[in-house]
């Protein structure tokens, strides 16, 4: 099991959870970004700055059971179909079951977009959002060691 992160548009904190979660459970952790970000990590991988190149990476890197720390839904959905866990920087694990619906609302929302139709951005993260995280970054590895519950 390893963690890998789409670390182009990860918040800085997260990272750094990432960083000491994966060094407390002694799981490699694995960052991806393109050049045009400065990630210090001991197994960081740069792409170029094409279209998903970030994500094709994260994809040929994932292998079931390990731990994708993603925004991205799409990738999320493949991720899952490799039989990773995908989560977002605000602590959401993605769902088989409902990632479908998931890639549905988001064209939806890109066609509202390209009609010209403003949405609400993403509200400032918390401290709420970096515990949040971690807990669920916790529960994931120790379910996939078979860890019990700390």
């Amino acid at each position: 099991m390893k963690i890998i992160v789409d670390a182009d548009a990860c918040p800085r904190q997260v990272l750094n959870i990432c960083t000491r979660t994966a060094r407390a459970y002694s799981v490699p952790l694995y960052t991806v970004a393109s050049f045009n970000h400065n990630i210090e990590s001991d197994r960081h991988i740069t792409v170029g700055d094409a279209p998903q190149e970030t994500d094709m990476a994260v994809i040929n890197l994932a292998a079931a059971g390990d731990i994708v720390v993603t925004q991205d839904w799409g990738l999320a959905a493949l991720v899952l179909g490799k039989g990773a866990a995908a989560v977002t920087p605000g602590g959401k694990v993605f769902n088989a079951r409902h990632i479908d619906f998931m890639l549905e609302e988001r064209e939806i929302k890109a066609r509202l977009r390209r009609a010209g139709v403003r949405a609400k951005g993403s509200r400032k993260r918390s401290a709420q959002d970096d515990l949040r995280f971690a807990a669920v970054l916790r529960k994931l590895i120790e379910e996939r060691l078979h860890l019990p519950p700390q």
